[in-house]
């Protein structure tokens, strides 16, 4: 592998979509450090600290690799735009004019394109309006203060938007997928520190802390296996003769993806279980509050038995939403229809997209399950050994499948220019 590095390395086209994409992340992570006027950044930790990390600003600081509680000009990150794609997504789905525009080719992906920068930019200055309501504790008040964290804020996504595409044209790997990884891995030194305390205080042992090592590790190797597999449906096309030549024939197949909703529902689910705490936090209630709002948020708290079941449900729920929205048996079964292919053993038409529909519905429950499992196990640790390290599924299953994204872009580059690569 190294060898393959240095190979690719060598090569002075690829070498400079390296030092790009790489010099792009650095100033990404130098503008996390570069504090907004009119906010105490102390207050900031302080805050945020208080609400924990399964908190909507917790969600916000572990995208933003720390910048949000640091209260930088990036302290938004790029979730402004994921938001904005998302809703895209669902409304080219929801709305037939949409659809048929993404469908025109390239003009219609780019005027897309287009509309999703403008929304993330409007959700982008929404977000930090919100933001300055809220943190009414951390910020100065006027209307001066106002302006200039708003400005700030947006311009820094849409800085972070900018970096990502330039990172999609002139560099390697997925410019915002490349981001979010950044943020995420620079949050691994804050990890390892607290296993260290933690194990200086006696919180957990030797054993204990191999333990958590050799857990990360198998849930690496799991999320590599399970991001990787797909079910493949065996599509036959029928044989057609026009004039003196034969069409058709062949054989090929749909691949249907374990993990096809990606970490959507993770998201989702764990935004949904910290809704109620963030909007408590603003208020000075807490689980230890007492009485009955005190009594809720403690069934809730990331360290109880209920908040890992319900987020365990939402995300089995949310990936089946999710995947039934992106995937539609009815119409992938009406296009092979149109094309002449079928299914062996299947009539065209309903009884192939029912027999596609159950395909994917088991699929689905085998990645939701592993979902859940992957977004749960913190907190299961967390429940059995008190060490909260930080990191969540969503943060794995990113990190991984960024990863294995690049690696696979570098891969094809290397190939075109007949060098081995990383998955030989």
């Amino acid at each position: 592998m190294f060898e393959t590095i240095k190979e690719a390395w060598a090569l002075p086209d690829l070498r400079r979509k390296i030092f790009y994409t790489i010099m792009l992340i650095i100033i990404f992570r130098i503008g996390s450090f570069i504090p907004v006027p009119f906010m105490d950044a102390a207050a900031m930790q302080q805050l945020i600290n208080s609400a924990g990390d399964a908190s909507i600003i917790g969600l916000l600081n572990m995208f933003s690799g720390g910048a949000f509680a640091n209260a930088t000009i990036f302290a938004m990150s790029i979730t402004p735009y994921i938001n904005s794609s998302i809703i895209m997504q669902l409304l080219t789905i929801a709305i037939p004019a949409l659809e048929r525009m993404q469908r025109e080719g390239e003009d219609g992906r780019k005027k897309i394109n287009q509309w999703t920068r403008y929304l993330t930019i409007v959700l982008a200055f929404i977000q930090a309006a919100g933001l300055y309501v809220a943190l009414q504790e951390v910020t100065e008040r006027g209307l001066i203060p106002f302006l200039v964290m708003t400005i700030t804020f947006t311009t820094g996504t849409a800085f972070l938007m900018w970096l990502g595409e330039q990172i999609n044209e002139k560099g390697i790997g997925n410019g915002i997928s490349l981001i979010i990884f950044a943020g995420i891995v620079s949050r691994a030194p804050t990890v390892i520190t607290t296993l260290q305390q933690s194990y200086v205080n006696g919180s957990i042992n030797v054993l204990g802390l191999l333990g958590i090592v050799l857990l990360a590790l198998i849930t690496v190797v799991a999320v590599v296996i399970m991001n990787d597999s797909e079910r493949r449906l065996q599509v036959q096309y029928a044989k057609r003769i026009v004039g003196r030549k034969m069409y058709g024939g062949q054989s090929t197949h749909i691949p249907i993806k374990l993990l096809a909703a990606g970490v959507i529902p993770i998201i989702f689910a764990l935004s949904i279980m910290a809704f109620p705490s963030t909007i408590a936090a603003f208020f000075g209630v807490t689980s230890t509050s007492g009485g009955v709002m005190g009594t809720i948020l403690s069934w809730i708290s990331p360290d109880s038995w209920i908040y890992a079941i319900v987020t365990f449900l939402l995300i089995i729920f949310f990936t089946y939403f999710y995947t039934f929205i992106q995937f539609n048996p009815v119409e992938v079964a009406n296009n092979m229809k149109r094309s002449g292919g079928f299914l062996p053993g299947l009539r065209p038409g309903k009884p192939t997209a029912e027999y596609i529909a159950k395909v994917v519905s088991r699929v689905t429950f085998a990645g939701a399950v592993f979902l859940g499992i992957l977004a749960i196990m913190p907190n299961m640790l967390n429940i059995f050994t008190s060490v909260n390290v930080g990191i969540g599924g969503a943060s794995v299953l990113i990190v991984v499948g960024v990863a294995l994204e690049t690696t696979k872009q570098l891969e094809s580059n290397m190939v075109v220019r007949n060098y081995k690569g990383f998955l030989e």
